[in-house]
């Protein structure tokens, strides 16, 4: 059973048109599947400890439990190792997840991989983050 998400009406708007904008692939279509299963709620709604679009989010993947830290983005928003695009497999496994939950998710080359949310540093629908 997979984790309940949440995410943004702003998020999912933009979400839906990027993948409507994109050839078929399993990327977009996972992520969209995704999308369908979410609670929606508007920005100022959303729980702090919620991975939303340009959170910075702490998080574990198993097997081996390595930890990340990474700014979930659109793919022309990728700088650098700092950031992770939500069309990557652990990218969108992360959009809509909150602290301590975990979803198992397809990685790279087809394993499955156990994503779990250890904190949300900064999410931009607040002004503080959760380190103060």
């Amino acid at each position: 059973m997979k984790p309940e998400i949440i995410v943004t009406t702003t998020d999912i708007e933009r979400l839906e048109a990027l993948i409507d904008s994109m050839p078929p692939m399993a990327a977009g279509v996972e992520l969209l599947e995704e999308l369908q299963r979410a609670e929606v709620v508007e920005p100022d709604e959303v729980p702090p400890t919620v991975v939303t679009m340009d959170s910075t989010v702490r998080f574990r993947i198993g097997p081996g439990n390595q930890e990340f830290c990474r700014r979930l983005v659109y793919p022309r928003e990728v700088t650098d190792s700092s950031t992770i695009s939500v069309l990557s497999p652990v990218g969108s496994a992360l959009l809509g997840l909150s602290v301590g939950s975990s979803i198992e998710w397809p990685g790279p080359t087809g394993e499955r991989l156990v994503v779990q949310i250890v904190d949300v540093i900064h999410q931009p629908e607040r002004t503080t983050s959760t380190e103060d």
